[in-house]
């Protein structure tokens, strides 16, 4: 058995690799993607062939994916709405036991950013506009379920306010596209680098990170957290690559290899630093504990402020 393993995994890969990302092209994961593509067949001998499955708060491609053979031609890209979905709703797979975890590949923060023309200038501000002016602030994010969502619905309930949560399919461009049209007047984003353009040129102000520390990324550095402006609103958001459960022990390992030389590229690295995600590689086993340790984190605030009641209103 020993010897015929060995014998796949040298010959793995020998045709394309299919790596599905759930959200819509020029969002932070198919940005991800698409510069892992550069070095894939430096490191994986093939190339990787990026398709965009958006939509459904990334169900639709993580059901793709998690459907998919699993014999190591079908990969996807995949955030903490993995674990999150199968929590507030009816969902074809329970994706943590459908898919099994490679690597992480970046840790990112999700702020909250509204247009520079607005007269709220921090979220304390805002919340007291919103709380003098009910239903009429809505918040754009990236579908019902996902990072951005679950941010914005602890913040507003965590606030005492009532915000109108307004989900994009495609993630962060559509909802950018709405604030810059003033169909939404705030949103919650997954890669600072989207709006960064923006708040350079004084169109877009950040009002805070949802994160326990300030972030590090460069031209982000000031932006206080929610927690010192008095709202208990704190995550740490991930991103990684995810196949379908079952795969070859070989094929497993030699993917597990080609992705971690691809990510611990200097070149990689810098890229994502460009483009605002922070690199944090972990293995299998150690991303495999984190999906663990935060599904039960994510059970507990689902559990506690209701979400996955307001998700089912909102899905009526």
């Amino acid at each position: 058995m020993g010897a015929k393993e060995s014998m796949v995994s040298e010959t793995y890969p020998s045709k394309p690799i299919t790596i599905i990302v759930p959200f819509a092209a020029g969002s932070s994961l198919d940005m991800l993607a698409r510069t892992l593509e550069k070095s894939a067949q430096k490191q994986l001998g093939q190339p990787l062939v990026v398709v965009n499955m958006p939509g459904g708060g990334a169900t639709i491609g993580m059901n793709e994916l998690a459907g998919a053979k699993p014999d190591g031609y079908t990969i996807g890209v995949v955030a903490t709405s993995a674990i999150l979905q199968p929590l507030i709703g009816q969902t074809r797979y329970h994706y943590p036991t459908a898919l099994e975890p490679l690597v992480n590949v970046v840790s990112s923060p999700v702020v909250v950013a509204t247009l520079a023309e607005k007269p709220w200038k921090n979220l304390s501000e805002l919340v007291s506009y919103a709380k003098q002016h009910p239903g009429e602030i809505k918040f754009g994010h990236g579908g019902l379920g996902t990072s951005t969502h679950v941010t914005g619905e602890t913040f507003a309930r965590e606030a005492g306010i009532t915000i109108k949560q307004v989900p994009f399919r495609g993630g962060e461009s559509e909802s950018l596209a709405a604030l810059l049209g003033g169909h939404v007047q705030l949103i919650g984003v997954y890669n600072p680098a989207v709006i960064k353009e923006h708040v350079k040129s004084g169109t877009i102000r950040i009002l805070g990170v949802a994160e326990e520390n300030r972030i590090t990324i460069p031209g982000f550095e000031d932006v206080p957290t929610f927690k010192e402006q008095g709202i208990d609103v704190a995550f740490n958001f991930w991103t990684g690559i995810a196949a379908p459960k079952g795969m070859p022990l070989a094929e497993k390992a030699r993917l597990i290899s080609g992705l971690r030389e691809m990510i611990n590229d200097p070149d990689f690295k810098e890229n994502m630093e460009k483009m605002g995600m922070s690199v944090y590689y972990l293995g299998p086993e150690d991303f495999g504990d984190r999906w663990i340790a935060d599904n039960i984190k994510l059970t507990k605030i689902v559990k506690e402020t209701g979400i996955a009641e307001l998700i089912a209103s909102q899905k009526n």
